[in-house]
C-alpha cells in the first residue's frame, strides 16, 4: 500500500490567545495525533504535507516524523474552514501493520447498464461507503463496482460486492448499495370540453331555455 511521509513538530502554547492565528500564517495546520497505546500528541503540519496526503488517496498510510521517531498513522479527519475550505484542523490515528482495523472506504461505480440505454433507467446510488476490516497493508484507497450486468428487476446488496483479497465486510450485508429506478410517466393534461354543449350550463342560459320553452307551450 501507498505511503506518505511527512514531518511534525509539537505544538506549544496550546490555550494561548493568537497561537493558532500565528501558526496558520505559516502555513502550517494544528494536528493530534492518538491511539497506539501511548497519549495524544498535539502537533502542527505543514499545509503542503496535508495535500499530499489528501492526493494519495482515502485511508493512504502516513509516516509521521516526531520526536526524532517516525510512527505510522491513518488521517480519521481532516477540518476545513466553511468559507476559505482551508484545512484547519487534522486527525491522526496510530496504526501498527500487524493489526487489523475496521474503516470506512468509497464505493466508485463503474460501467452502463443495458437498460439505461435501453428504457431510460436511472441509476440510484444508495450507500457510496462500505465499512471494512483489514489489515492496515490491505486497505484499499476505494472499491470499484462494475454495474454493468445490473437489470430494472435486480439491485445490488453491500454482499454482493466483490471485496479486494484480505477484505472483510462490516457493513450488514442486505444494505441497499445501488438499484435502477423505472422514470415515472409524465401525467397527461385532464381533456378540454369537446364544445359549448358540454359545458355546465350558466344560470343565465338556463332561465332563458325555461322562458322559451314556457313560450312553446302557450
Amino acid at each position: 500500500m501507498e505511503k506518505v511521509s511527512i514531518s511534525a513538530v509539537t505544538r506549544e502554547g496550546i490555550g494561548v490567545k493568537g497561537t493558532l492565528s500565528q501558526i496558520r500564517a505559516e502555513k502550517k495546520v494544528p494536528a493530534v495525533v492518538y491511539g497506539g497505546h501511548k497519549e495524544p500528541v498535539s502537533v502542527t503540519v505543514s499545509v503542503k504535507d496535508l495535500e499530499k496526503i489528501v492526493k494519495a488517496g482515502k485511508n493512504t498510510i502516513v509516516e509521521i516524523a516526531l520526536n526524532g521517531e517516525n510512527e505510522l498513522a491513518l488521517v480519521k479527519e481532516i477540518q476545513y474552514h466553511a468559507v476559505t475550505d482551508n484545512p484547519i484542523h487534522a486527525d491522526f490515528q496510530r496504526v501498527s501493520m500487524k493489526d487489523k482495523m475496521d474503516v470506512v472506504v468509497p464505493l466508485k461505480l463503474e460501467g452502463t447498464p443495458a437498460d439505461v440505454t435501453n428504457y431510460g433507467a436511472i441509476v440510484e446510488h444508495i450507500l457510496r461507503e462500505l465499512e471494512v476490516r483489514a489489515l492496515v497493508s490491505a486497505i484499499p484507497h476505494e472499491i470499484v463496482l462494475d454495474i454493468t450486468p445490473m437489470t430494472i428487476n435486480k439491485g445490488i446488496l453491500a454482499g454482493d460486492v466483490k471485496l479486494p483479497e484480505g477484505v472483510e465486510l462490516v457493513t450488514d450485508k442486505e444494505a441497499p448499495v445501488v438499484h435502477l429506478m423505472v422514470p415515472k410517466e409524465e401525467e397527461a393534461p385532464a381533456a378540454a370540453p369537446a364544445d359549448a354543449a358540454a359545458q355546465p350550463e350558466s344560470s343565465s342560459t338556463k332561465g332563458k331555455k325555461d322562458e322559451e320553452g314556457n313560450l312553446a307551450k302557450k
